[in-house]
């Protein structure tokens, strides 16, 4: 499920805007409310993408959330060899927009 970027800049606040680090320089953002998670796109419905945390920052600085947090999920376990899905290595930060852009 998604949500166009101009209707949440009209919300008074979110739950919470989670940016996900996909991959080096690859970042995407959902958020949540009223408990759903929704990825955010823009108008056209093409999932809102940056290729920094500031960038991302900078595009999502109207949504108004209660708390935001950075998401990665490591390849590590894969990369030496231990099975899939026996557990989950997501690691979430807590940021917050320090308006460096």
């Amino acid at each position: 499920m998604s949500i166009p970027l101009s209707k949440l800049e009209k919300f008074f606040y979110v739950d919470k805007l989670i940016i996900h680090s996909l991959d080096l320089a690859l970042y995407q953002a959902s958020v949540v409310v009223d408990g759903k998670a929704q990825f955010i796109t823009d108008d056209n419905g093409i999932f809102l993408r940056a290729h920094s945390l500031i960038e991302m920052q900078k595009k999502c600085k109207n949504i108004k959330a209660n708390k935001q947090v950075l998401v990665h999920k490591s390849a590590y376990d894969e990369m030496v060899g231990l099975p899939e899905g026996k557990r989950d290595n997501q690691l979430e930060v807590l940021v917050r927009d320090t308006k460096l852009y």
